[in-house]
């Protein structure tokens, strides 16, 4: 496919179904941040909700990094993975304490805080500022492995890479990556997931059952009725003994619960 050609088809799709969503309202690049951190392997639907929640609560990153840790995660139950909430936090104290609450612009700087990474980052620069910054997603992955990649197998994000810096509107990379997102989203509700044939495709670990389902239940329930003796936690989550003990460990150790005197609690 010629590049002339690559993009009239995605324009021409971005006219007539682009999303709206609330984090396309703004430049905001805290409200961005928020946004794609949310985002990260949890579904746009169940995101706009929380996110809006989010931004009443918690408006900027002063507010936020103001904000107990206990607050944070009771907001932002029902997105999982809560290491996420708890990198926002961080990345909202570092913003505050180093950068005296402006928000760093190069990509270094935006790649120091907890939580960003180069997708994030990227996606910062372009969406907060319009810069023309080259980055990755699933959706961006799927729309050049179905029309320049079609008949390979186990493509490497570096050969997807060359093509979307050949591809990218210099001037209107906001615009751009938001078409290619939607674009992407529709091929993989219509056709076999093309990002299957992607070398970096992983497929997610069902929630019941898993580490994560028991990760979740102990910091609920120390996040209710903290604090609480280790004996407490194990009585209460019933799942296998030493799974819990790994957890309520690990937990510990990102910080997301506090052990003090025997006890333990999230940080209020």
């Amino acid at each position: 496919m010629q590049i002339d050609e690559f993009h009239n088809l995605i324009w021409d799709f971005y006219r007539s179904n682009k999303r709206s969503l609330p984090w396309r309202e703004t430049k905001d690049s805290y409200k961005i941040l928020v946004s794609e951190v949310m985002l990260q392997q949890t579904q746009v639907d169940r995101v706009i909700p929380k996110y809006l929640s989010w931004i009443e609560t918690f408006s900027d990153t002063t507010k936020l990094a103001s904000a107990s840790l206990k607050e944070v995660l009771n907001e932002w139950k029902g997105l999982g993975y809560n290491r996420r909430g708890l990198y926002l936090k961080q990345a909202a104290e570092k913003i505050v304490s180093e950068y005296d609450g402006a928000f760093p612009q190069d990509e270094r700087s935006l790649r120091s805080l907890p939580g960003v990474g180069p997708y994030t980052a990227g996606a910062i620069q372009a969406f907060a500022w319009n810069k023309p910054v080259i980055f990755i997603e699933t959706n961006i992955r799927t729309v050049f492995i179905h029309h320049f990649f079609s008949k390979k197998e186990k493509v490497h994000d570096k050969d997807i890479l060359e093509y979307i810096e050949k591809t990218l509107p210099k001037k209107r990379a906001r615009e751009w990556y938001w078409a290619l997102m939607d674009y992407g989203a529709h091929l993989k509700q219509t056709l076999p997931n093309p990002s299957r044939r992607s070398k970096h495709h992983v497929i997610q670990e069902g929630f019941k059952g898993s580490n994560r389902e028991v990760r979740s239940r102990i910091l609920s329930f120390v996040l209710e009725n903290g604090p609480v003796k280790r004996e407490g936690i194990l009585q209460q989550i019933q799942s296998r003994k030493w799974s819990v003990e790994d957890n309520i460990d690990t937990l510990t150790n990102e910080g997301l619960i506090k052990k003090s005197e025997g006890l333990y609690s999230v940080e209020s």
